[in-house]
């Protein structure tokens, strides 16, 4: 029954406010935030505004779910009735958290579990969960709904765009992104995961205007060539002007029935890119 699959997801798995009220079913563990003083849960306790602010002086670490809070969003789905449970989390080749949910998984043999690593992250993990909620809504079977998000996985991408990689760097999060973008070239970086999950360059524009239409150009390029239904959004953390104007750009050049969605960015994501941050993703859906 739909009403027996529950979605577990991390926090960095940037899942639309929208969403989160429509479905009671989808629960998060929170990554972690940490300053010499302590310990932040992210979104919970901490925003990318207060990151931020801090970041000319200090740059903070970012850690995995707390043992505690994973044990106890395991016991609310059991509590909770739910039988089936779709663990859905930012990219393996980018955090270690989906090995954390897979090993704890272990410890519910109760639960019929099935794993998806999204070799993506914020917002373009967070689409493979609003599309498992859908489904789960629509009452297909556990089985259809892994093999669809299995389907779109292979297929979604997010486009950030960046305004230095300095933050990348400082984070150990650069993977293959090549090249330091000169300041006095004013170069952007456009910004995706690769098919192992893993940030490389899409490409390099001069100026930040350029940059975003770039990555807008990136999605409309990817939509002309889809034969399926799609969903498509922005995400944005400290660039909330420029996410509102390319909203108002992809909705004057897709069909006007095509929902635009749109999502903060998660604190603990921003800490290794630094303000100024803003993706769009693309998330093509099976159609039989």
């Amino acid at each position: 029954m739909a009403d027996q699959i529950a979605v577990l997801v991390d926090s960095g798995t940037d899942v639309p406010d929208s969403y989160l009220k429509k479905y009671s079913n989808i629960f998060i563990v929170p990554l972690r935030v940490i300053y010499p003083e302590g310990e932040y849960e992210d979104r919970l306790q901490i925003s990318s505004e207060e990151i931020f602010a801090r970041m000319p002086w200090e740059v903070p670490k970012t850690s995995l779910p707390d043992g505690g809070q994973i044990t106890d969003a395991f016991q609310r789905i059991i509590d909770q009735g739910y039988r089936q449970l779709i663990i859905i989390t930012i990219s393996s080749g980018l955090s270690g958290t989906f090995n954390m949910l897979r090993l704890a998984s272990l410890d519910y043999p109760q639960l019929h579990t099935a794993l998806i690593d999204t070799k993506n992250i914020g917002i373009g993990a967070g689409c493979q969960a609003m599309y498992a909620a859908d489904l789960i809504a629509q009452g297909l079977s556990f089985e259809e709904i892994v093999s669809r998000l299995e389907y779109s996985v292979g297929r979604s991408h997010v486009y950030f765009c960046v305004n230095t990689l300095e933050y990348l760097v400082k984070g150990g999060r650069i993977g293959k992104v090549t090249g330091i973008v000169g300041t006095a070239l004013n170069l952007k970086p456009v910004i995706s995961c690769n098919e192992d999950g893993v940030y490389y360059t899409v490409a390099k524009s001069r100026g930040r205007e350029k940059s975003l239409h770039k990555a807008v150009d990136l999605v409309l390029g990817q939509i002309a060539g889809c034969t399926t239904r799609y969903n498509v959004g922005v995400a944005q953390a400290g660039a909330a002007e420029e996410a509102s104007q390319v909203v108002a750009l992809l909705r004057e050049r897709l069909p006007k029935d095509q929902p635009v969605y749109e999502s903060p960015i998660s604190p603990a994501l921003t800490v290794h890119t630094g303000p100024g941050l803003l993706g769009i993703f693309i998330q093509p859906l099976y159609e039989s």
